[in-house]
């Protein structure tokens, strides 16, 4: 079918399509589920497993097992994803991971997040989004690539079996996807559990993690029969928003894309279904929600994402579904920096009050 579809459309028209379709879904889904990590991260420093921990677990289990039971399955090589081929940068993921986790807090939200917050009215959201989007560009190509180049040359490891977890430690995949689906109904059980919570939170949960690896999928056998070299990719928003956001700027059309599809996709998807929700509400800033705050952490998470090779969701949920080393290190760096900055911002407001 992809081939048929590829022949009368072409790759592009076809991967913008289901970078549209993807994010559609995605945008649905998390607005609904409030899959949030800094949510999450969170309830964690509070020292309490809640519903928004739930939603992040579900849906990172249910990415890691549909997307490792497809490798396990035959349906989708993923041995060229930039994740795993490409070389990689450990100090980029540590350094950048932390700056990234604490940037989520001070900004209320990671990039995935404002993104959907953008699509409910929240003007916060729209700004602060902006701001990661300018200088992660500054970051790529920009004013502050040489710093991002300098750290990110610390420490490299190289693509293939060196940057594999499951080659490092002589798993398969049809191991992984097996814990991971076990973990997925674990918490599912553990979510529905959940007095006062909606039932249909942790399966919009599940769906998030579900449309992460029908990206790969997708991708990867596009890639398979495309005459042209085609990125095999997943979710993930940094990159994405500052190729649509310069796109925009600077040409008359857009090419085609599977992450220029992605973007207007969440918009449009959490936009939906904040509508039939009731929960499309317009929002400032205020006192209680200081802009300053905000560009802060925006700036962290523009510089760190591009440091650690993507964002929550394209580094630690994305890149986590593939078991790459350098994904799963920048994942627990932007916990950790979390963990730190939360009780620093807690302590600052309680000293103001």
């Amino acid at each position: 079918m992809l081939d048929t579809l590829v022949d009368r459309f072409g790759e592009s028209a076809v991967l913008f399509a289901l970078g549209l379709s993807v994010g559609g879904l995605f945008g649905a889904a998390a607005q609904h589920s409030r899959f949030c990590l800094r949510s999450a991260t969170q309830e964690i420093a509070a020292l309490r497993v809640g519903p928004q921990m739930l939603v992040w677990v579900i849906a990172f289990s249910a990415a890691v097992a549909a997307t490792q039971g497809a490798v396990a399955l035959g349906y989708a090589d993923l041995s060229a994803a930039r994740q795993l081929a490409q070389t990689g940068s450990l100090s980029g993921a540590i350094i950048g991971g932390l700056l990234f986790g604490a940037g989520m807090i001070l900004a209320r939200g990671c990039v995935s997040r404002l993104l959907v917050l953008s699509a409910t009215g929240n003007l916060r959201a729209i700004v602060t989004g902006l701001v990661v989007t300018l200088v992660a560009q500054a970051s790529l190509r920009g004013a502050l690539s040489p710093a991002r180049e300098s750290l990110t040359r610390l420490w490299l490891v190289e693509g293939g079996a060196a940057r594999d977890l499951l080659s490092r430690f002589g798993f398969g995949p049809g191991i992984a996807a097996l814990v991971f689906a076990i973990a997925l109904a674990a918490a599912m059980l553990a979510a529905l559990r959940q007095p006062g919570e909606l039932p249909t939170r942790p399966v919009a949960a599940m769906f998030v993690g579900l449309v992460v690896a029908v990206g790969w999928i997708f991708t990867a056998r596009i890639a398979a029969v495309s005459f042209d070299v085609v990125p095999v990719t997943s979710i993930t928003f940094t990159g994405p928003s500052t190729d649509t956001l310069m796109g925009l700027v600077n040409s008359p059309s857009l090419p085609l894309t599977f992450g220029v599809g992605l973007v207007p996709g969440v918009v449009l998807g959490a936009f939906v279904a904040a509508l039939l929700s009731r929960q499309f509400s317009i929002q400032r800033f205020g006192p209680d929600a200081p802009m300053e705050r905000y560009l802060v952490g925006a700036f962290l998470m523009g510089f760190g994402s591009m440091l650690a090779g993507g964002c929550a969701v394209g580094a630690a949920v994305s890149g986590g579904a593939l078991f790459s080393v350098t994904a799963w290190l920048a994942g627990a760096a932007m916990w950790a920096g979390a963990l730190i900055t939360i009780p620093l911002v807690e302590g600052r407001r309680r000293l103001a009050h």
